[in-house]
């Protein structure tokens, strides 16, 4: 679609909108263009510049994030990430060992069963951790 200024032979400007440039010209000639004010059929486009935004008026699109992006970064923020220690830290505090808080870290899937087994809590994340240090 493209807007065009328009002016009728009464001196009457307008815009109007078309399918394309052919388009308005097939119209014109067909006479099916008319004067919002006047009714005149004798309209020709008028000059016009150019609709050009500068770039600070340029939206940057927002990134959304998946819910489990979401959930990654909540984790990641509020936990502790334990590596591969998950399985004894996790049996540490349920032992009272270590003092309870929230970890998150990797476990073979023969072990984690091992904790569920003996009562401790734990679940699978539907994510990798991203690796940090301990």
């Amino acid at each position: 679609m493209i807007r065009f200024n328009l002016k009728c032979d009464q001196d009457h400007a307008f815009e109007s909108w078309f399918q394309s440039g052919d388009a308005f010209e097939k119209l014109s000639n067909a006479g099916m263009i008319n004067c919002d004010t006047c009714g005149s059929t004798a309209v020709t486009k008028s000059i016009m510049a150019p609709a050009v935004s500068k770039s600070s008026e340029i939206a940057v699109p927002k990134t959304t994030k998946s819910p489990i992006e979401e959930l990654r970064d909540k984790v990641e923020s509020s936990s502790d990430y334990v590596g591969n220690s998950f399985v004894k830290e996790a049996r540490d505090m349920h032992d009272g060992i270590k003092p309870e808080r929230p970890i998150y870290g990797e476990a073979k899937l023969e072990d984690a069963k091992k904790l569920v087994d003996d009562g401790i809590p734990v679940l699978p994340l539907p994510f990798i951790p991203r690796k940090k240090t301990n």
